[in-house]
């Protein structure tokens, strides 16, 4: 799914009038469609998925099984996910008021930023992240 330059513009301005720099607001977005793409790979593209190995935390990549039966072996890539969180978490400690949320399903945005005044008392975060500005 590709973004229109509206969209962009749309969100950008968004994040301004939120109080966020051009040059964050750029970063924001390309951690957002970093995060997407990598729990997209998380959920499989067809030929195989991202997984973590258990004892080590390490991300691989493992194929599926191919048509003869064979397996090839998994292989370890870069982590883009711990980066993009720690460029994240750089990023927001500019922007005291407003908290990201972080969604792990593909099928939308995978970053959201809520203000306090969006925030319920005694509600966790994952309960109402709609309410949130999506970045894409």
């Amino acid at each position: 799914m590709s973004t229109t330059a509206k969209k962009r513009y749309e969100v950008m301005d968004r994040l301004n009038t939120l109080g966020i720099a051009y040059d964050d607001a750029c970063q924001l977005r390309r951690i957002s469609l970093t995060l997407r793409r990598w729990f997209e790979l998380e959920c499989g593209d067809g030929y195989g998925c991202i997984e973590r190995d258990e004892a080590t935390n390490k991300p691989y990549y493992t194929p599926s099984m191919m048509s003869n039966g064979w397996t090839p072996k998994r292989r370890a890539i870069p982590d883009r996910e711990s980066g993009a969180k720690l460029r994240l978490g750089k990023i927001m400690a500019r922007y005291p008021h407003l908290t990201p949320y972080v969604q792990t399903d593909p099928r939308g945005s995978s970053l959201y930023l809520l203000t306090s005044q969006q925030q319920v008392e005694g509600r966790t975060i994952d309960t109402y992240y709609s309410n949130g500005t999506a970045i894409y």
